[in-house]
């Protein structure tokens, strides 16, 4: 077991009693889109895990469609699914909304909209 003097938390208390998913969505919960720092690697952890090294840090929310499809279920509308790079140096899978499905394109920046369930992201402005 990892405990908390493990894990530096950059200001953050990374509550080891919580899962990692558990306090990412708090995170969420709060507004704030947050991912894992390893500091032996100099490098961003995404999705949340639990082990030594690791420290919550909070994203600008700013990225970069890396790929990007529409699915297409009987009797609903068209929806997008991308993979997004975030500028911190991870990628997350979520939609892009606010524009048609169709017109996602990869290379197109984007930025997350806070509210919701689950990270959504739009057209950068």
């Amino acid at each position: 077991m990892v405990s908390k003097t493990n894990i530096p938390s950059r200001g953050y208390d990374c509550h080891m009693d919580e899962s990692p998913a558990a306090r990412f969505a708090a995170f969420w919960n709060e507004g704030r889109l947050a991912y894992q720092w390893d500091s032996a690697t100099g490098s961003a952890v995404f999705y949340p895990r639990v082990g030594e090294g690791l420290e919550w840090r909070v994203s600008g929310g700013a990225g970069t469609v890396y790929a990007t499809t529409v699915l297409r279920r009987r009797d609903e509308e068209p929806a997008n699914l991308a993979l997004i790079d975030l500028d911190e140096g991870f990628r997350m899978m979520s939609r892009v909304e606010g524009i048609a499905p169709e017109a996602v394109a990869i290379g197109m920046r984007v930025r997350v909209r806070a509210g919701g369930e689950a990270p959504v992201f739009e057209p950068a402005a």
